[in-house]
């Protein structure tokens, strides 16, 4: 069993109220009233650059459809929304790829709102996200990848307590791999 505790967000843990509190952001499952920022940010060019994504070029109403389809069929991935303690919705996280055998998952995150850039909003996201995993589930092993350009992203990463261990290349993008192991993390609880 890799999650010690059910969880209404199949895997993630117990969400007091639905919703997971760091020092400045909360996390909650995403719902259909986030569409319209997720829209807008993954038809940004700047922002989908950032993600390694092509710039979405469907119509809203088309979007619509599919968003409403991925809310109710996850299939391995568990996202969700980045609020803001008073509420607003600035981005979105996700934890996927969990491999139940090797005790390891992936995580992503994007802040879209770039009034909420370079202000400590992305490293409370992923510390209260590890924290919340590694507390109430079973996996050992945290990684994610980040473009090997991106810097801010990765000083972020480092501070979280994430490690560079590799290198990736996939579809003409350069990659840094990161982890964050269970006996890290608890070393950094604990000092």
């Amino acid at each position: 069993m890799i999650f010690k505790k059910s969880s209404h967000l199949a895997g993630l843990g117990p969400l007091h109220g639905n919703v997971i509190t760091g020092k400045k952001t909360k996390l909650r499952e995403k719902k259909l009233s986030d569409v319209h920022n997720d829209y807008h940010w993954q038809s940004d060019p700047e922002l989908a650059k950032l993600d390694a994504a092509p710039t979405l070029d469907m119509s809203f109403a088309i979007y619509l459809l599919d968003y409403s389809s991925v809310l109710h069929h996850k299939d391995n991935r568990y996202p969700l929304a980045i609020e803001t303690l008073e509420g607003k919705h600035i981005g979105n996280c996700t934890c996927y790829d969990i491999d139940g055998k090797k005790r390891e998952a992936q995580l992503g995150i994007m802040i879209g709102d770039r009034d909420y850039w370079d202000k400590g909003y992305g490293g409370d996201v992923i510390d209260t996200l590890i924290d919340h995993i590694f507390n109430t589930s079973t996996l050992n092993r945290l990684y994610l990848k980040t473009l090997d350009w991106n810097e801010r992203a990765q000083r972020c990463f480092l501070k979280c307590g994430f490690a560079d261990c590799g290198q990736l290349k996939r579809d003409g993008h350069n990659f840094i791999l990161m982890e964050l192991k269970r006996e890290q993390w608890e070393k950094r609880q604990n000092a």
